[in-house]
């Protein structure tokens, strides 16, 4: 059947996908369904994909960008499937510029970009219940802004946070999320604090940041070696804050005291791993 396209707003739309870096990361328990509870603090960064739409007759996908190469561009890509599943079809364009399986979300932002791009477009804005559906870090990525994320990823609160200046590196590696879990040793380990404290500044939050976890950054590394490696680069360079893996792997990240200190890290990093996908990047407010 013939879908007819609702009037457009736009005729095309260009929209960021931010990458999605877990500050801490908690796994607190496991559903019967075998689906994992976290309790997570999610920040936003200026350094993410960017998909353009505009209105089609049929959804299409074209991938560009420097991780184009195996993207797959039928009904298995995200992006695809958001587009289908908001039923308003789409001529999409990825512009890809977040390695693949690197735990920054980059499938689940491109597909949260995609559902933001038909509701510009004219069509339906998803709401959080639905976007879930395509996958648990869809929802918190619609909003693309700073949160507390429970359970699978359905319970939010958006969490203001200091601005942080990090880096961004991933040895390019891929790290499949279901290999991760299955190292982990305990799955019912404590959450986050019940309340979050107020912190005055970038310092005071990452002095408490400090004090929390990423769960899955030992069975990470353990499959992985290249992300140890990573931490201790990051450990190593100057007026470094704090060091941490963001998801499953392997992409780690640290936190410095401003923009320029990062920047000289991540030219030095980079200097000494060429190989490596090194990237300074900003808290989104």
């Amino acid at each position: 059947m013939k879908v007819q396209n609702p009037p457009a707003l736009l005729s095309m739309v260009k929209v960021f996908a931010p990458a999605k870096i877990n500050l801490s990361l908690h796994v607190t328990g496991q559903r019967n369904d075998g689906y994992h509870l976290l309790d997570s603090l999610v920040a936003f960064v200026d350094v993410g994909d960017q998909v353009t739409a505009e209105a089609a007759q049929h959804t299409s996908l074209t991938v560009e960008g420097p991780f184009a190469q195996g993207v797959p561009t039928d009904g298995s890509n995200l992006v695809v499937k958001a587009a289908e599943a908001c039923g308003y079809p789409m001529a999409l364009t990825l512009d890809k510029h977040l390695p693949p399986s690197s735990g920054i979300g980059g499938g689940s932002a491109d597909a949260a970009a995609a559902l933001r791009a038909a509701a510009r477009l004219g069509g339906p804005l998803m709401g959080h219940d639905h976007a879930l559906l395509l996958g648990a870090d869809v929802p918190v990525c619609l909003a693309s802004k700073s949160a507390r994320m429970r359970g699978i990823g359905n319970d939010l609160v958006e969490t203001p946070l200091p601005a942080l200046h990090l880096v961004l590196v991933n040895p390019r590696v891929e790290v499949a999320t279901p290999n991760v879990f299955k190292r982990l040793d305990r799955k019912d380990n404590a959450p986050m604090p019940d309340t979050l404290p107020e912190w005055p500044d970038s310092l005071a939050f990452v002095d408490w940041l400090g004090t929390q976890r990423n769960d899955l950054q030992e069975p990470a590394a353990k499959l992985a070696p290249e992300i140890a490696a990573v931490l201790v680069s990051l450990a190593l360079s100057p007026d470094v804050l704090l060091t941490r893996m963001s998801g499953s792997g392997a992409t780690c990240f640290a936190i410095y005291p401003d923009r320029a200190t990062a920047q000289d890290a991540a030219a030095q990093i980079s200097q000494s791993n060429p190989w490596w996908w090194v990237k300074a990047a900003t808290t989104l407010p």
